[in-house]
């Protein structure tokens, strides 16, 4: 194969910029379909793009027709496991946007397909492609930080207005999407928080506030607390009701303190691990001789989107060894999931997730839900987002 031809399903915000992206950006793709059931973006695509690519209204006609190698998709979250396995049984490769799905119930399907299909199957993680949170990998992988002892992350640059979320029927509601800021902004965030540190926590504790800054019946702000297995614990706060926001990044180990804030990764270093100096100081008051370290990091957010696209790409036509394998989606899934059971039940959650019993509730949600907005939707400028 010389050409990877794509088919992209969903030409809204995300889907139009990634149909832009491979008309001539990605060297061994090719655009060769798109997919949507709503006739304005057909029509969008009809003006847009080249007339060699294909136009479809429906995900089944795109896959009988023979005339694409993989597909990405890029529709509300509920479809995306089902448009996945669907993909996968008519013989191709798969690259989702975030969320993986909304639910890990679903999810694990999708998972089970993608391995028994002998397919590649990508999630697009593009900030595994920042270079701050791939130095904060390595070096939580390397040891220099030492045993990990606390993550705190405070996210609440995600402000959203309230025409934001009039701007699709579907957006902000149970039955349309799925859930607010954890399912639509944070995937990253949760995916990043597990991915650097290698760990996945074995309690968690959720407030979730539904509609508290904006006319929405999904959460807008969150405050997490979670418990490791090493008895490390963790911090996640996040809103898209705060102006002016925090991004702030921080993983305490016994040998010191990362900090990623404002595009540079600080690494407050001990010159004697804490445990080490503990043992030896018997001078009452008095700490660790501590360093603070500029590490340097690449310039630039990385590729992002294009940067999964080619990585995707080469993957199928070279081997290349995927960044964001779509089987690693239910990870940060299932932080989402355990965050509104926890606060759904009002009690902690312990991890594994009891899917049956998330699935249940949320269903429970999806019929209590509202109808879906009658909005007319917008498709939005998605530049400088994630």
């Amino acid at each position: 194969m010389k050409k990877l031809r794509y088919g992209i399903i969903g030409i809204g915000n995300m889907g139009s910029a990634h149909a832009v992206h491979l008309l001539d950006k990605v060297e061994g793709a090719e655009l060769a379909a798109v997919c949507d059931t709503a006739p304005e973006r057909l029509e969008w695509a009809a003006t847009r793009l080249p007339d060699n690519v294909l136009r479809f209204d429906t995900a089944e006609a795109l896959f009988a027709s023979g005339t694409i190698d993989a597909v990405l998709i890029a529709t509300p979250h509920y479809d995306h496991p089902k448009l996945a396995l669907q993909a996968f049984e008519a013989g191709l490769h798969v690259l989702i946007e975030k969320p993986a799905g909304v639910y890990t119930k679903a999810v694990r399907e999708m998972n089970a397909k993608a391995e028994a299909s002998g397919l590649v199957f990508g999630i697009m993680y593009n900030q595994r492609t920042n270079p701050l949170y791939q130095k904060l990998k390595e070096l939580i992988e390397s040891g220099e930080l030492g045993e990990i002892r606390r993550t705190n992350w405070i996210i609440t640059n995600w402000y959203r207005s309230q025409s934001y979320y009039d701007s699709g029927g579907w957006r902000a509601t149970w039955a349309g999407e799925g859930g607010g800021v954890l399912l639509n902004q944070d995937p990253h965030q949760l995916d990043l928080w597990q991915w650097t540190t290698g760990m996945m926590p074995v309690r968690v504790r959720a407030f979730c506030h539904f509609g508290k800054y904006h006319d929405i019946e999904v959460e807008d702000d969150v405050t997490a607390y979670v418990e490791y297995a090493n008895g490390a614990t963790g911090l996640f706060v996040t809103t898209t009701g705060e102006a002016p926001g925090t991004n702030r990044f921080e993983v305490s180990g016994d040998r010191g303190k990362i900090v990623v804030e404002d595009g540079k990764l600080v690494f407050w270093r001990l010159r004697t691990p804490e445990p080490e100096w503990n043992a030896a100081f018997k001078g009452g008051f008095g700490s660790p001789e501590c360093w603070k370290c500029e590490i340097p990091v690449a310039p630039g957010d990385g590729e992002q989107h294009l940067g999964i696209l080619r990585n995707f790409t080469n993957a199928i036509l070279h081997g290349e060894k995927l960044l964001a394998p779509g089987e690693e989606g239910i990870r940060g899934l299932t932080l989402s999931n355990a965050m509104y059971l926890s606060s759904w039940e009002d009690d902690w959650v312990q991890l594994p997730l009891d899917e049956e019993r998330f699935h249940q509730l949320l269903e429970e949600k999806i019929a209590a839900s509202k109808d879906v907005k009658k909005t007319v939707s917008r498709t939005l400028d998605v530049t400088g987002t994630h």
